[in-house]
């Protein structure tokens, strides 16, 4: 199933949980979250105002916009690309009686490297 994420920022955290948790089949026994682009990421962890300031940070410190990238000569927009891949494009959830089995504190959040866009999650 297809899980639509519209965003405003060019770098952009927002939390899908409860639409993936929608798209749980009942005779599930786990659930995959996969993101089909190369300048986004999906992870699982809290979600803190704070803690995606952070996250936001950490990424723009680990790899700069303007870092002087080969690919940047294509597209500008190597850093994303760069971003998404220490991000990762799926994460994997156990699913218990058809609900997500996720710690108290952590949710789905899909990242945005590269927006604003327009994208598509993959839910299965």
């Amino acid at each position: 199933m297809a899980l639509e994420v519209e965003t405003d920022e060019r770098v952009e955290v927002v939390d899908v949980t409860d639409r993936v948790a929608e798209r749980v089949p009942t005779d599930g026994d786990t659930c995959t979250v996969f993101v089909p682009h190369t300048t986004a990421g999906v992870v699982v962890n809290e979600n803190e105002r704070r803690l995606l300031a952070d996250l936001e940070d950490a990424l723009a410190d680990l790899v700069p916009e303007d870092g002087g990238y080969g690919h940047d000569e294509l597209d500008g927009n190597a850093d994303a690309h760069l971003r998404s891949m220490l991000l990762g494009e799926h994460v994997t959830v156990p699913v218990e009686d058809g609900d997500l089995a996720l710690g108290t504190w952590q949710s789905v959040l899909f990242v945005e490297c590269d927006g604003p866009r327009s994208r598509r999650l993959r839910v299965r």
